[in-house]
Protein backbone atom coordinates (compact mmCIF):
# COMPACT_ATOMS: atom_id res chain seq x y z
CA UNK A 1 0.00 0.00 0.00
CA UNK A 2 1.53 3.38 -0.76
CA UNK A 3 2.27 5.41 2.29
CA UNK A 4 3.52 8.86 3.27
CA UNK A 5 7.01 8.87 0.94
CA UNK A 6 4.81 7.54 -2.62
CA UNK A 7 2.34 9.67 -1.63
CA UNK A 8 4.48 12.42 -1.40
CA UNK A 9 6.91 11.46 -4.68
CA UNK A 10 3.64 11.50 -6.49
CA UNK A 11 2.49 14.75 -5.30
CA UNK A 12 5.75 16.51 -6.62
CA UNK A 13 6.04 14.75 -9.23
CA UNK A 14 2.21 16.35 -10.57
CA UNK A 15 2.99 19.90 -9.83
CA UNK A 16 4.72 20.95 -12.43
CA UNK A 17 2.26 19.87 -14.84
CA UNK A 18 -0.96 20.14 -12.86
CA UNK A 19 -0.76 23.51 -10.87
CA UNK A 20 -2.57 26.01 -12.28
CA UNK A 21 -4.15 23.70 -14.67
CA UNK A 22 -8.08 23.88 -15.51
CA UNK A 23 -9.68 20.51 -15.28
CA UNK A 24 -11.97 20.56 -18.62
CA UNK A 25 -13.82 16.92 -17.76
CA UNK A 26 -14.11 14.09 -15.98
CA UNK A 27 -14.58 10.21 -17.41
CA UNK A 28 -15.45 8.11 -13.95
CA UNK A 29 -15.09 4.21 -15.49
CA UNK A 30 -15.31 3.01 -12.04
CA UNK A 31 -18.21 4.37 -9.82
CA UNK A 32 -17.26 2.15 -6.76
CA UNK A 33 -13.76 4.44 -6.87
CA UNK A 34 -15.97 7.83 -6.48
CA UNK A 35 -17.07 7.98 -2.64
CA UNK A 36 -19.98 10.61 -3.78
CA UNK A 37 -20.91 9.59 -6.96
CA UNK A 38 -19.91 9.84 -10.28
CA UNK A 39 -22.16 13.19 -10.93
CA UNK A 40 -21.48 15.10 -8.37
CA UNK A 41 -17.56 15.02 -8.64
CA UNK A 42 -18.09 15.79 -12.28
CA UNK A 43 -20.53 18.68 -11.21
CA UNK A 44 -18.01 19.83 -8.66
CA UNK A 45 -15.04 19.75 -10.66
CA UNK A 46 -15.28 20.93 -14.26
CA UNK A 47 -13.95 23.98 -15.06
CA UNK A 48 -12.12 24.51 -11.63
CA UNK A 49 -8.38 25.30 -11.42
CA UNK A 50 -5.89 23.50 -9.41
CA UNK A 51 -3.86 25.99 -7.13
CA UNK A 52 -1.79 23.80 -5.26
CA UNK A 53 -1.10 19.87 -5.24
CA UNK A 54 -0.12 18.56 -1.93
CA UNK A 55 -0.09 15.90 0.75
CA UNK A 56 -2.01 14.40 3.95
CA UNK A 57 -1.12 11.30 5.45
CA UNK A 58 -1.12 8.78 2.81
CA UNK A 59 -3.24 10.97 0.75
CA UNK A 60 -2.77 12.83 -2.85
CA UNK A 61 -4.04 16.42 -2.49
CA UNK A 62 -5.53 18.45 -5.24
CA UNK A 63 -6.42 21.83 -4.25
CA UNK A 64 -9.21 23.74 -6.19
CA UNK A 65 -9.83 27.55 -6.74
CA UNK A 66 -12.45 28.75 -4.03
CA UNK A 67 -11.52 26.14 -1.39
CA UNK A 68 -12.19 22.78 -2.53
CA UNK A 69 -10.05 20.03 -1.94
CA UNK A 70 -9.99 16.64 -4.24
CA UNK A 71 -8.58 13.86 -1.94
CA UNK A 72 -7.04 10.54 -3.61
CA UNK A 73 -6.25 7.52 -1.20
CA UNK A 74 -4.39 5.64 -3.40
CA UNK A 75 -5.66 1.68 -1.52
CA UNK A 76 -3.47 -0.60 -2.09
CA UNK A 77 -2.88 -0.59 -5.57
CA UNK A 78 -3.69 3.17 -6.87
CA UNK A 79 -2.00 5.35 -8.80
CA UNK A 80 -2.01 8.88 -10.40
CA UNK A 81 0.08 9.07 -13.52
CA UNK A 82 0.39 12.25 -15.87
CA UNK A 83 -0.31 11.81 -19.33
CA UNK A 84 0.55 15.45 -21.66
CA UNK A 85 -0.75 15.54 -24.98
CA UNK A 86 0.13 13.38 -27.52
CA UNK A 87 1.88 10.80 -25.50
CA UNK A 88 3.11 7.91 -27.28
CA UNK A 89 3.20 5.56 -24.47
CA UNK A 90 0.54 2.43 -24.33
CA UNK A 91 -2.13 4.03 -22.02
CA UNK A 92 -2.81 2.71 -18.26
CA UNK A 93 -4.15 -1.13 -17.87
CA UNK A 94 -6.37 0.02 -15.29
CA UNK A 95 -7.64 3.37 -15.46
CA UNK A 96 -10.86 4.60 -13.05
CA UNK A 97 -11.16 8.10 -13.11
CA UNK A 98 -9.72 10.51 -16.02
CA UNK A 99 -9.41 13.90 -15.65
CA UNK A 100 -9.01 16.07 -18.54
CA UNK A 101 -6.78 18.92 -17.67
CA UNK A 102 -5.49 21.86 -19.78
CA UNK A 103 -1.91 23.34 -18.53
CA UNK A 104 -1.60 26.59 -17.25
CA UNK A 105 0.61 27.50 -20.69
CA UNK A 106 2.96 30.87 -20.78
CA UNK A 107 1.40 31.78 -24.39
CA UNK A 108 -1.46 34.96 -24.99
CA UNK A 109 -3.90 32.28 -25.56
CA UNK A 110 -4.08 29.58 -22.62
CA UNK A 111 -7.02 27.92 -24.34
CA UNK A 112 -5.13 26.79 -27.00
CA UNK A 113 -2.62 24.47 -25.02
CA UNK A 114 -3.42 21.25 -25.72
CA UNK A 115 -5.04 19.29 -23.08
CA UNK A 116 -3.46 16.45 -21.18
CA UNK A 117 -4.78 13.96 -18.52
CA UNK A 118 -4.87 12.70 -15.06
CA UNK A 119 -5.27 8.68 -14.86
CA UNK A 120 -6.27 7.53 -11.57
CA UNK A 121 -5.13 3.68 -12.47
CA UNK A 122 -6.10 1.05 -10.18
CA UNK A 123 -5.94 -2.44 -10.44
CA UNK A 124 -7.53 -3.98 -7.24
CA UNK A 125 -9.66 -0.62 -6.70
CA UNK A 126 -9.24 -0.33 -3.05
CA UNK A 127 -8.24 3.53 -3.62
CA UNK A 128 -11.13 6.00 -2.96
CA UNK A 129 -11.65 9.83 -4.47
CA UNK A 130 -13.18 12.43 -2.32
CA UNK A 131 -14.43 16.26 -2.83
CA UNK A 132 -14.17 18.00 0.32
CA UNK A 133 -15.21 21.50 1.08
CA UNK A 134 -13.12 23.53 2.62
CA UNK A 135 -14.58 22.83 6.29
CA UNK A 136 -15.00 19.47 5.63
CA UNK A 137 -11.49 18.80 4.63
CA UNK A 138 -9.94 20.63 7.54
CA UNK A 139 -12.31 18.47 10.03
CA UNK A 140 -11.26 15.23 7.71
CA UNK A 141 -7.65 16.48 8.41
CA UNK A 142 -7.85 17.14 12.07
CA UNK A 143 -8.98 13.26 12.59
CA UNK A 144 -5.26 12.47 11.71
CA UNK A 145 -2.38 12.19 13.31
CA UNK A 146 0.19 14.99 13.07
CA UNK A 147 2.68 14.51 9.90
CA UNK A 148 5.76 13.24 11.24
CA UNK A 149 8.09 15.29 9.08
CA UNK A 150 6.90 18.29 10.47
CA UNK A 151 7.47 20.05 13.01
CA UNK A 152 4.74 19.69 15.27
CA UNK A 153 6.05 15.83 15.37
CA UNK A 154 8.08 16.07 18.37
CA UNK A 155 9.73 13.54 20.59
CA UNK A 156 8.20 14.62 23.78
CA UNK A 157 4.52 14.44 22.04
CA UNK A 158 5.11 10.78 20.70
CA UNK A 159 6.53 9.52 24.28
CA UNK A 160 3.13 10.80 25.99
CA UNK A 161 1.18 9.35 23.23
CA UNK A 162 2.71 5.95 23.33
CA UNK A 163 2.39 5.50 27.41
CA UNK A 164 -1.31 6.02 26.29
CA UNK A 165 -1.85 2.63 24.97
CA UNK A 166 -0.85 -1.17 25.21
CA UNK A 167 -1.18 -1.93 21.41
CA UNK A 168 1.72 -3.77 19.79
CA UNK A 169 3.71 -0.98 18.22
CA UNK A 170 3.97 -1.65 14.94
CA UNK A 171 0.32 -1.47 15.17
CA UNK A 172 0.30 1.51 16.76
CA UNK A 173 2.50 3.13 13.84
CA UNK A 174 -0.47 2.20 11.75
CA UNK A 175 -3.40 4.28 13.24
CA UNK A 176 -3.30 6.97 10.83
CA UNK A 177 -4.84 9.22 14.13
CA UNK A 178 -1.64 8.92 16.23
CA UNK A 179 0.85 9.30 12.74
CA UNK A 180 -0.35 10.12 9.58
CA UNK A 181 1.45 8.41 6.94
CA UNK A 182 2.99 5.90 8.37
CA UNK A 183 2.36 2.01 7.18
CA UNK A 184 3.69 -1.30 7.38
CA UNK A 185 6.68 -1.21 5.45
CA UNK A 186 8.01 2.37 7.21
CA UNK A 187 6.66 1.01 10.81
CA UNK A 188 8.67 -2.23 10.28
CA UNK A 189 12.08 -0.06 9.14
CA UNK A 190 11.52 2.40 11.95
CA UNK A 191 11.22 -0.60 14.36
CA UNK A 192 14.23 -1.73 13.45
CA UNK A 193 16.38 1.44 13.41
CA UNK A 194 14.92 2.28 16.95
CA UNK A 195 15.97 -1.62 18.04
CA UNK A 196 12.35 -1.55 19.51
CA UNK A 197 10.40 -4.96 18.97
CA UNK A 198 7.31 -4.49 16.39
CA UNK A 199 5.10 -6.14 18.82
CA UNK A 200 6.22 -4.49 22.38
CA UNK A 201 3.20 -2.53 23.56
CA UNK A 202 3.47 1.06 22.71
CA UNK A 203 3.14 2.18 26.73
CA UNK A 204 6.22 -0.13 27.21
CA UNK A 205 8.87 2.25 24.78
CA UNK A 206 11.11 4.10 27.41
CA UNK A 207 11.78 7.61 27.06
CA UNK A 208 15.40 6.84 25.32
CA UNK A 209 13.25 4.71 23.05
CA UNK A 210 10.83 7.00 22.14
CA UNK A 211 13.56 9.37 21.36
CA UNK A 212 15.16 6.80 19.18
CA UNK A 213 11.43 5.55 17.34
CA UNK A 214 11.03 10.13 16.48
CA UNK A 215 14.40 10.17 14.95
CA UNK A 216 13.85 6.84 13.06
CA UNK A 217 10.90 7.38 11.63
CA UNK A 218 11.79 10.62 10.26
CA UNK A 219 15.31 8.93 9.19
CA UNK A 220 13.51 6.31 7.28
CA UNK A 221 10.99 8.51 5.39
CA UNK A 222 12.92 10.94 4.60
CA UNK A 223 15.30 8.56 3.13
CA UNK A 224 12.14 7.19 1.54
CA UNK A 225 11.39 10.09 0.09
CA UNK A 226 14.66 10.95 -1.08
CA UNK A 227 14.60 7.48 -2.53
CA UNK A 228 11.40 8.11 -4.68
CA UNK A 229 8.79 5.59 -2.69
CA UNK A 230 9.35 1.73 -2.16
CA UNK A 231 8.18 -0.22 -5.33
CA UNK A 232 7.09 -4.37 -4.50
CA UNK A 233 4.60 -4.42 -7.16
CA UNK A 234 2.18 -1.90 -8.28
CA UNK A 235 3.28 1.46 -6.99
CA UNK A 236 4.81 4.28 -9.67
CA UNK A 237 5.40 7.69 -9.66
CA UNK A 238 3.06 10.16 -11.52
CA UNK A 239 5.73 10.12 -14.61
CA UNK A 240 5.52 5.87 -14.50
CA UNK A 241 8.68 4.95 -12.98
CA UNK A 242 9.14 2.81 -9.99
CA UNK A 243 10.70 4.11 -6.47
CA UNK A 244 14.65 2.77 -5.65
CA UNK A 245 13.63 2.79 -1.76
CA UNK A 246 12.77 -1.33 -1.94
CA UNK A 247 16.85 -1.76 -2.38
CA UNK A 248 17.70 -0.18 0.77
CA UNK A 249 15.36 -1.79 3.17
CA UNK A 250 16.71 -3.47 6.06
CA UNK A 251 14.02 -5.76 7.34
CA UNK A 252 10.65 -5.31 5.52
CA UNK A 253 9.91 -8.13 2.91
CA UNK A 254 13.94 -9.52 4.07
CA UNK A 255 12.47 -13.06 5.87
CA UNK A 256 15.53 -15.52 6.65
CA UNK A 257 17.82 -12.64 5.13
CA UNK A 258 20.58 -11.12 7.38
CA UNK A 259 19.89 -8.41 8.64
CA UNK A 260 22.28 -5.43 7.87
CA UNK A 261 23.59 -4.65 11.07
CA UNK A 262 24.35 -8.02 12.88
CA UNK A 263 24.17 -10.71 10.31
CA UNK A 264 21.29 -12.62 12.26
CA UNK A 265 18.67 -14.17 10.01
CA UNK A 266 15.34 -11.45 10.11
CA UNK A 267 12.03 -12.72 11.31
CA UNK A 268 8.73 -12.46 10.20
CA UNK A 269 5.46 -12.65 12.73
CA UNK A 270 2.32 -12.31 11.96
CA UNK A 271 -0.06 -10.02 14.25
CA UNK A 272 -3.68 -8.27 13.89
CA UNK A 273 -3.29 -10.38 10.45
CA UNK A 274 -0.26 -8.19 9.54
CA UNK A 275 3.43 -9.42 8.83
CA UNK A 276 6.27 -7.50 10.50
CA UNK A 277 9.68 -7.97 10.12
CA UNK A 278 12.44 -8.03 12.64
CA UNK A 279 15.65 -8.66 14.12
CA UNK A 280 15.78 -10.79 17.08
CA UNK A 281 19.53 -9.96 18.05
CA UNK A 282 18.96 -5.84 17.39
CA UNK A 283 15.22 -5.91 18.50
CA UNK A 284 14.53 -8.75 21.30
CA UNK A 285 12.25 -7.15 23.86
CA UNK A 286 10.17 -9.79 24.21
CA UNK A 287 10.69 -12.63 26.44
CA UNK A 288 12.08 -15.38 25.20
CA UNK A 289 12.83 -14.08 21.62
CA UNK A 290 16.29 -14.51 20.51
Amino acid sequence: MPELPEAETIARGLRAPVEGGTITGVSVLHADLVEMGPAALVRGITGAIIEAVGRRGKNVVLRLEGGDHLVVNLGMSGRLLWRPAHDPSPPPSHPGVVFRLRPAAQTPNPRAAPEGELVYHDPRRFGRIRLLTQGAYRTWSRSLGPEPLSRGFTARRLALELARSRTPLRSWLLDQGKVAGVGNIYASEACHVARLHPALPASEVDAAGARRLHRAIRRVLAEAVEGGGTTLRDYRTAQGWEGAYQHSLRVYGREGEPCPRCGRPVRRIVFSNRSAFYCPRCQPELPNDG
